[in-house]
């Protein structure tokens, strides 16, 4: 039955998003349940166009990557996939109106990695652009459910905790980054000369980020807001781990927070968000 194969591959990328990543996985448990399945599918969707570019090193990328791209157009123009990941995500994208202007840059970005090792400000805007707010962008179609005006009030702080997201990850990840894959993507920045000014810079750029999209969180529907809102204070957490950090061990070492502490972020930010503290 096809409602059987349509729930298979829901619970594939389910399964994708709980291996990959415990942090988003926490977040979205505490959406309200119609929104986990369509955030699992694109979850699954980005990760999975990741994975090729930044860990098959062994196969031809290129090939790879242009037969995922060919595949992901071929599910959204017929509406099925033989590739459990990219139909539930051509489900998501259907039933929430995810279009190319949200796709292509996702995919244009991801391939950039094929090539790139270091990013000019034109380019790393781009990158970011494409491979965070992107996201972010399709995560609120799910929110808004159809909700144009919505949609268009809270584009832009979507759009920048994305951004936030991802120069985090930029920073907690430069040494494999650098070392794995040769990438440096801050504009201008030498690894061999990352100091604390120059982090400090990278630092003030993300808190102007995470500033603009808190004011977005809070007014996200209520279906929506909690999930989110604890992603943020995770990643916030993250940021001050590495702001407390000297440039030198970011360098050498990647910053995380422990489980335990997760646990505890999700239990005071249900607190805060119980009493409409957030």
């Amino acid at each position: 039955m096809l409602s059987l194969y349509q729930q298979v591959c829901r619970e594939c990328a389910s399964l994708v998003t709980r291996r990959y990543s415990t942090s988003f996985s926490m977040g979205i448990r505490v959406f309200d349940k119609p929104l986990r399945a369509p955030i699992y599918g694109i979850y699954g969707f980005v990760r999975f166009a990741d994975e090729i570019v930044d860990t098959f090193h062994h196969k031809d990328k290129q090939e790879l990557f242009r037969r995922f791209r060919e595949d992901t157009y071929h599910a959204l123009e017929h509406g099925i996939s033989l590739n459990p990941i990219l139909q539930a995500f051509q489900e998501v994208a259907h039933r929430y109106g995810i279009g190319r202007d949200l796709i292509d840059p996702f995919l244009d970005s991801m391939e950039m990695d094929l090539d790139n090792t270091r990013y000019n400000p034109s380019l790393y805007e781009e990158y970011i652009f494409g491979s965070a707010e992107v996201v972010g962008l399709m995560c609120l179609r799910v929110f808004v459910d159809g909700d144009e005006e919505e949609y268009e009030r809270l584009k832009s702080p979507a759009q920048s905790l994305g951004s936030a997201f991802q120069k985090i990850n930029f920073l907690r990840d430069i040494r494999s980054d650098y070392h794995d894959r040769g990438r440096v993507y801050f504009p201008g920045v030498d690894y061999e000369r990352f100091d604390n000014d120059v982090k400090a810079t990278i630092e003030a750029d993300i808190k102007a980020d995470f500033d603009h999209a808190y004011t977005g969180i809070v007014q996200l529907p209520p279906s929506a807001r909690f999930g989110v809102y604890l992603a943020y204070v995770y990643y916030t957490k993250l940021f001050q781990k590495i702001r407390n950090s000297p440039a030198r061990e970011v360098t050498e070492q990647r910053i995380r927070v422990a489980d335990h502490r997760k646990v505890y972020l999700l239990a005071s930010s249900a607190v805060r968000h119980r009493f409409n503290l957030l």
